[in-house]
């Protein structure tokens, strides 16, 4: 088994970025999920109730990140890939803001002008803030294995899933799917359908990793992020045969083992992926015939 596909998401719930390698931090991969649109209250925002978000597109240029609407490509918004922490200027502040059921996160603003870019393009007023390295925002303490902390990410530094997996799914739906749907941060090839549901700890080079609860997935699913549009696929399928209580599960999650510094490693495609050990799935697999 290998790495087939690497992805990054800079912006939460925006246009996602596929890699060759990437840098393996404390909190995900580098530069993965560390802005955010909030509302002005604070509130995270997502593609789940503003579907313009899926059309928006993003790009890294040395250190400048670069942003635009797919339908309106003229218009790009650049800002720095890791905006300076500086609070004096009173261009940035330090802000309070809510993931879920994670509160008052310690977020940087990072500017009106940016601001305004966001609030009119997706209609409604809103600012972006950026996760300094100072921010700790800890992984649900019922599945970390020590203090991990993630990004901005829904609650975990990783997503991985298996190619086989997505192809199982496929067969049943009426249009195929692609991965991108499922916004992914590791897809790994040769597998059998939805075995990562039981890998427990595996091995990637030097790095370990944990699988340590599976994905239950929403309505962002749902949203084709080509066109925004919103369907019922692919929960309706996925419930037939992926329904745990009132769960939709389809990925792992996945945290890697501290070292207590801010850089664990890397990752690239191709790299051989070793399973140290297995543990019973929430689910059973699906039977192959």
């Amino acid at each position: 088994m290998t790495i087939s596909e690497l992805h990054i998401y800079p912006i939460k719930s925006l246009g996602g970025l596929s890699v060759t390698n990437v840098v393996v931090e404390a909190k995900g991969f580098r530069h993965d999920r560390r802005f955010m649109i909030v509302s002005i209250e604070g509130e995270c925002m997502t593609q789940r109730t503003n579907h313009v978000m899926a059309l928006i597109d993003v790009a890294i240029e040395g250190d400048v990140l670069r942003v635009w609407h797919r339908h309106h490509p003229d218009n790009v918004l650049t800002l720095p890939l890791e905006p300076p922490v500086d609070t004096l200027s009173g261009e940035r502040e330090i802000m309070p803001v809510n993931i879920w059921d994670s509160k008052d996160v310690p977020a940087l603003t990072v500017g009106a002008e940016v601001d305004s870019w966001f609030s009119t393009i997706l209609g409604k007023p809103c600012r972006l803030v950026y996760m300094p390295d100072t921010t700790y925002r800890a992984v649900d303490p019922n599945y970390a294995l020590a203090d991990d902390a993630v990004s901005f990410a829904d609650g975990y530094p990783y997503l991985l899933i298996g190619q086989a997996s997505l192809d199982y799914l496929n067969q049943k739906l009426p249009q195929p799917l692609a991965m991108k749907r499922f916004r992914p941060n590791i897809v790994v090839n040769d597998s059998l359908p939805y075995e990562e549901d039981g890998w427990q700890h595996f091995r990637v080079g030097s790095l370990d990793f944990y699988g340590v609860k599976p994905c239950a997935r929403c309505v962002l699913t749902t949203i084709d992020p080509e066109t925004a549009q919103l369907g019922k696929e692919p929960l309706r399928t996925l419930k037939t045969y992926r329904q745990w209580k009132t769960k939709i599960l389809f990925g792992q999650n996945v945290l890697a083992q501290s070292t207590g510094a801010s850089i664990l490693g890397s990752l690239r495609v191709g790299q051989p992926i070793e399973v140290v050990s297995r543990q019973e799935p929430w689910l059973a697999p699906p039977v192959m015939i």
